[in-house]
């Protein structure tokens, strides 16, 4: 039975603490929060103690893992504290706020020998992997473009990060995973519509040496909620929901041929549709179920914190891509 606790248990810590609870071999001790009116409420409810210092609670609860789900600005020195009672340890993305706090919690990591996985949840959600699947298989035959939207209202609980950190870097690290590389040039353009101090829109454009380009579209201020990515192929198209978790495959159907006229032209027949069976599954509850294996069987987190430091180290590049274009 491993014990696992919760730092910080606004809305994601909140589902982290009731997936742990429901989790077979896994056993929620404790859950960490400055408000103690939502702490023991949360506690009352998992049937796990309540705290408002994690030191104490790493202390007294003592877990063999823990969730740090708090503001990005409090990764690194929490993450630290956790890493220094050799507790193994899950951070919400992004890793940290800068790439030098991103380094020292990896190293620390590795020189105490536990176990950091970065959340990007989206790596877990099945459609995704379906996705992923095509690609491997050469469904989609070599890949021309990705585009994302990833759109809607302002988190309440957000306070220290702008949509790029906090919305692109999910699609940043999917492209990534999809392509099996790293970006080589990085366009972006943002704004500040609705907020004064922190970028609320942007676009994003990500080049890649195998001549794939990235689109990303995000925002906090589209009144709905959007999820979704489109992958275009040599072969087909593939157009996907991350919340319905739908997902339809448009296969090509062409010719390539010499004209009347002796150019080199392509004939377009009809496309077929072809609905992909997902089997729906709560991409959280795959990501924890992920990291518990990981320590149970003792190996590398899927998500490692080199992932987590790679997808920051392109989003703060957009963010100085764009700095370096208003000086």
């Amino acid at each position: 039975m491993i014990k696992v606790a919760v730092i910080g248990i606004g809305n994601m810590g909140y589902h982290h603490a009731r997936n742990y609870h429901n989790m077979k071999n896994v056993c929620l001790v404790a859950v960490v929060d400055s408000n103690s009116e939502v702490g023991n409420k949360v506690a009352k409810e998992f049937n796990c103690e309540f705290y408002n210092d994690h030191k104490k609670m790493l202390r007294l609860s003592n877990p063999d893992a823990v969730s740090v789900v708090v503001p990005t600005k409090l990764h690194k020195q929490i993450a630290l504290d956790v890493i220094a009672e050799k507790k193994h340890l899950i951070i919400e993305k992004p890793i940290a706020s800068t790439l030098e706090e991103g380094l020292e919690i990896i190293n620390a990591a590795k020189i105490t020998n536990v176990k950091l996985m970065i959340g990007h949840i989206e790596r877990f959600n099945p459609a995704m992997l379906k996705i992923r699947s095509l690609i491997e298989n050469n469904k989609l035959g070599e890949i021309v473009t990705l585009s994302t939207r990833r759109v809607g209202l302002p988190p309440p609980q957000i306070k220290d990060a702008n949509v790029i950190i906090n919305l692109a870097i999910h699609d940043i690290d999917i492209f990534s995973f999809l392509l099996g590389e790293s970006p080589i040039k990085i366009y972006a353009t943002t704004g500040c519509a609705l907020t004064l101090n922190r970028y609320d829109h942007a676009e994003l454009l990500i080049k890649y040496s195998s001549d794939a380009v990235g689109l990303i579209q995000v925002n906090w201020i589209t009144p709905i909620k959007i999820r979704t990515l489109s992958v275009t192929g040599s072969k087909g198209y593939a157009d996907l929901d991350y919340i319905s978790q739908k997902l339809e495959l448009y296969c090509s159907n062409y010719t390539r041929e010499y004209d009347d006229f002796g150019d080199f032209v392509t004939k377009f027949g009809k496309t077929d549709i072809l609905e992909i069976d997902v089997q729906r599954e709560e991409p959280l509850k795959k990501e924890l179920e992920s990291f518990i294996e990981s320590i149970y069987e003792d190996k590398e987190p899927l998500v490692s914190g080199e992932i987590g430091f790679s997808a920051l180290k392109v989003a703060l590049g957009a963010i100085n891509f764009i700095k370096g274009d208003l000086n």
